[in-house]
């Protein structure tokens, strides 16, 4: 028989996430900030519980988290030292190839779509921010992010995947685009209006990419 409903541990979960995101937000309290990708990774190791030997998929996606969780450190505490922001960004980064590497496990990069996204934010880099930055490692770090970044997008587009892992996973890769984005108006160009969108995008995209890899825990269930 057919699952119907979500598990009353998984509703639980989720709303921990929602709560700490917005607490979050509200506070700024540094626990609350790692709230939603703690507890997505614990969603994601219940989950795949009995699967995990062999879900390199998933441990990505954990490992991604757990590189979110520690750039969040660094940019937390910066209080405006560039290194500690290289580190921070270095972090994301990392989980971004985490990210794409999900991607390419479950499907193949869309070039065509990729290579406009890319082809929009490099225009959008070297009108805007490159001429702001004046350490270079900061400025090529940047770039090899935002590249990586669109890249990340494109493959979300190919995972092969019903619908209801598919489409929460490109909308979480594209949300965590979106406040990057933002996150570049105000640290390069100090464009202030947007910072509001800044944590709530970025905590729905976690959010997203957990509900994305359960959804695929069941249909791994069903398929054995």
């Amino acid at each position: 028989m057919a699952e119907s409903s979500a598990k009353p541990w998984l509703i639980i979960l989720i709303m921990a996430q929602v709560a700490s995101a917005i607490v979050a937000i509200g506070t700024d309290i540094f626990i609350f900030k790692i709230g939603v990708a703690a507890v997505g990774s614990i969603i994601l190791l219940i989950a795949y519980f009995n699967q995990l030997m062999s879900a390199l998929d998933v441990w990505v996606v954990i490992l991604a988290f757990l590189a979110s969780i520690i750039g969040d450190y660094f940019l937390s505490h910066m209080n405006g030292n560039d290194s500690m922001f290289i580190l921070g960004i270095s972090l994301y980064l990392t989980a971004h190839v985490g990210y794409l590497i999900f991607s390419l496990l479950n499907g193949a990069i869309r070039w065509k779509i990729t290579i406009v996204i890319t082809m929009v934010f490099l225009v959008f880099y070297y009108l805007t921010l490159y001429p702001n930055i004046l350490d270079k490692t900061l400025a090529f770090t940047v770039l090899f992010y935002l590249i990586v970044s669109c890249v990340s997008l494109g493959a979300a587009m190919g995972i092969q995947a019903l619908p209801n892992i598919k489409t929460p996973y490109i909308i979480g890769i594209a949300l965590i685009l979106l406040s990057d984005t933002i996150i570049s108006f105000k640290e390069f160009m100090s464009y202030d209006s947007l910072n509001i969108m800044i944590l709530p995008t970025y905590y729905l995209a976690q959010i997203c990419i957990t509900i994305a890899l359960y959804n695929k825990s069941k249909d791994c269930q069903k398929a054995i």
